[in-house]
């Protein structure tokens, strides 16, 4: 008769030793995926420009001037936000609009019984992450025009200048998509559902960490 050479610590110290090699490669292939993830993510952000209107206050007026400048920017902007400018042309191709933009801004609230001041900048900004209409943007620094109206504490009203997804206001005279600029994969992320995606959580924890160092 053969007789079981393992004392049953042993069998246990095996079971343990091929319990932590499989959480091992479970830690690994999850690593991998989420590093695959984050590229994708970094692409998606050097590819779009984004718009941002920040109101005054949370009060009714200053949201309701919030919707008016932005209403009224979408058509002073023609050229602008209708597509024809990428994120990579972003501060070039906005810096000789933007006094034009703020006297746009300006003459609304002045219509409007407001006299605060409106800053409006080109440039990088951080945004967590955010849905609109189906499209999931991850978190990270993306191209911008901001829009700060007086104080700047108030809800904020944001969209995607290119490609252009929300900005009816505008005249399109160049159609571009989410699938001509992104590859296959990073459009399978931007319309994928954040709530069961673990991995959109994880870069916006890392990419708030990085924020703060910045």
């Amino acid at each position: 008769m053969y007789r079981n050479l393992h004392s049953p610590a042993q069998h246990r110290e095996q079971r343990r030793r091929l319990l932590r090699r499989a959480a091992l490669v479970i830690v690994c292939v999850f690593m991998a995926s989420l590093f695959s993830f984050q590229a994708r993510c970094a692409g998606i952000r050097k590819e779009v420009l984004r718009l941002h209107v920040i109101a005054n206050s949370d009060g009714e007026a200053d949201q309701a001037a919030k919707l008016a400048v932005r209403d009224a920017l979408l058509l002073e902007g023609a050229g602008l936000f209708d597509g024809s400018v990428t994120a990579g042309e972003a501060e070039k191709a906005l810096a000789p609009r933007l006094d034009a933009l703020v006297a746009c801004a300006r003459r609304v609230l002045r219509e409007r019984g407001l006299d605060y001041p409106v800053r409006i900048e080109a440039g990088t900004e951080y945004f967590n992450t955010r849905t609109y209409e189906g499209i999931t943007l991850p978190a990270g620094r993306y191209q911008a025009l901001r829009v700060v109206l007086g104080d700047g504490k108030g809800l904020n009203w944001w969209c995607v200048m290119f490609p252009p997804l929300c900005l009816p206001a505008a005249a399109p005279r160049k159609r571009v998509s989410m699938d001509a600029v992104l590859t296959n994969g990073q459009l399978r992320l931007v319309e994928s559902n954040p709530k069961y995606e673990i991995r959109f959580r994880i870069v916006e924890l890392w990419e708030g960490l990085m924020e703060r160092f910045r």
